[in-house]
Order: C-alpha cells, then sequence, then structure tokens
C-alpha cells in the first residue's frame, strides 16, 4: 500500500469523524457492563473499544468501495477518496482486510464462543453496503450488524443471555434505523436521482412521524430493558437526556433541510452517551 496515500486512508476509514465509533461503541459498552453487573475485565474493555473502531472502520471502506460509482454523484460523498481516485480499489479491498484482520486477532483474545460469534459480525458489515441496491430497508441490516456486539460482549464476559440481553440488541436496531434513517434524509435528493434505496425514501412525507415511532419504540424497549435489569435512578436520567435528544432532534428536522438533519444524526451521540453512563452509575451505586 502507498505510505503517502495515509491521509486519504484516514479519510476512507473516516477515523477522522469518529461519530460511527462513539454510536457503534456507546451500546457496546453498556452491554459489557451490563453482562459484568459492574465493570468488566480491563482487557475486555480495550479488547472492545479498538475492535469496535476497527470493524467501523472497516465497514466504511466496505461500504465507500460498494459506492465507488454513486458517491460522485452524491453532494454530501463527492470528494470521497475512492470517487475522486485518491485511493484505488485494489487498496481500499487491502485496507478492508486488514482492519478486519486486525479486530479477528482482537477477539482472539477473548473466547471460542465470541471467535465464532465475530464471524456473523464480519459477514453483516459486509452486507449491508449492498442492500441500498435491493430493498428500502438497508438501515435495518446496518442495525443488526451495529448490534452484533452486544451479544459478543455477553458471550465475552461469559454471562448467560437473558431478556435484557435481547432488549438491548432490539432497541439497538430501532435506535440505529432512527439515526440512520436521519442520515439517509442528508441525501435523500440525490439518491432518489442515482437509484439508491433507503428507509427516507421509503417513508416519503411520513418520514418525521416514522422517525418519532422509531424514536418511540426504543425509548419504551430502554425502559423495559432498565426495569428488567434493575437499574433505577441514574438509568432514569439517562433515559431522560435520551428523550430530551429525540425532541431536540424531531425540532431539528422540521423543515428536512440537509444541515440540520444531519446535526440531528450527529446528536444520538449524547443520548448514547447518557445511557451508558446511567447504567455504570446505576450499578456502581446500587449494585
Amino acid at each position: 500500500m502507498n505510505t503517502n496515500a495515509f491521509p486519504h486512508y484516514l479519510k476512507l476509514t473516516r477515523l477522522d469523524r469518529p461519530i460511527g465509533i462513539y454510536l457503534l461503541l456507546w451500546p457496546t459498552l453498556t452491554a459489557l457492563w451490563l453482562a459484568a453487573e459492574g465493570i468488566p475485565p480491563l482487557h475486555l474493555i480495550v479488547i472492545f473499544v479498538l475492535g469496535t473502531a476497527a470493524m467501523r472502520s472497516a465497514g466504511c471502506v466496505i461500504n465507500d468501495y460498494a459506492d465507488r460509482n454513486l458517491d460522485g454523484h452524491v453532494k454530501r460523498t463527492k470528494q470521497r477518496p475512492l470517487a475522486v481516485g485518491l485511493v484505488s480499489e485494489r487498496e481500499a479491498l487491502i485496507l478492508f482486510a486488514a482492519l478486519a484482520l486486525g479486530a479477528f486477532v482482537l477477539v482472539l483474545f477473548t473466547n471460542r464462543t465470541t471467535v465464532y460469534m465475530s464471524f456473523g459480525g464480519l459477514f453483516l458489515a459486509s452486507l449491508y453496503p449492498f442492500m441500498k441496491r435491493y430493498t428500502y430497508l438497508p438501515q435495518v441490516f446496518l442495525g443488526a450488524a451495529f448490534s452484533w456486539a452486544i451479544p459478543m460482549a455477553y458471550t465475552a464476559v461469559e454471562a448467560p443471555m437473558t431478556e435484557v440481553t435481547w432488549l438491548l440488541y432490539t432497541a439497538n436496531i430501532l435506535w440505529t434505523v432512527h439515526y440512520d434513517t436521519l442520515y439517509a434524509m442528508v441525501d435523500r435528493d440525490d439518491d432518489l436521482k442515482i437509484g439508491i434505496k433507503s428507509t427516507a425514501i421509503l417513508f416519503g412525507d411520513a418520514d418525521r412521524i416514522m422517525v418519532g415511532v422509531l424514536q418511540s419504540l426504543t425509548w419504551v424497549s430502554w425502559l423495559m430493558l432498565g426495569i428488567q435489569a434493575g437499574l433505577s435512578v441514574f438509568w432514569g436520567l439517562g433515559l431522560a437526556v435520551a428523550g430530551c435528544c429525540f425532541l431536540y432532534q424531531q425540532w431539528l428536522i422540521r423543515s428536512r433541510e440537509r444541515d440540520p438533519c444531519f446535526k440531528a444524526f450527529l446528536n444520538n451521540h449524547w443520548a448514547g452517551m447518557a445511557l451508558f453512563v446511567g447504567a455504570v452509575l446505576d450499578l456502581a451505586v446500587f449494585g
């Protein structure tokens, strides 16, 4: 690989724009804390943090590879390295393989079940970028991929998977579909021209209503999770912050303008962080 192209590789992996890492990391860390019923082993925290960054970066690379002939027609993505020829297709595939391999090496330091589970995560991450050509629900596939680290956290801690596990998994899929719909609303006009499918296009004029439905279902799932896990005050405060974030996002998207929709997407970082902090404090104080 061309070492002089490092700045372009950085842009290709989006490590210079870590919002995707945050959105993937907060529910993963929440799952680790819930599975361990407190502070998980330090080596698992390191593995999942680094693994999350590696797999999110790998996902960005394979996404840009899949869209290499389309990104040039979309206002927000027309300057991406593959779209303008700053990185070759071969370099992108090598970078994707290297990042996926790095994440796999990290998983080898867990246990056999988690290693087996990791293949499912790689499959989902590789599948998602191509789904936008065949279905108006690619965000569901992204949600499944972004949520796969949740059951992996339980197997890594060697904790049994319970209703809490699957409530968190379900809530995270709903949350991902919600915030990636906001993301898709930014590109909707361009996507319609080039034939890319998304929930934003599927929902059409009902987009704000459907985003509200997804927000409500996500919030209720988080509420049920907290009840089932025996969480209380701090989780409740986290839920309150997340609810305020959702209301603020609705206000931002009221006119469906590009920049406010993107700002609404970014705002989900704070919702995820609030819930993670709430879970950590609840488990620390009330055990």
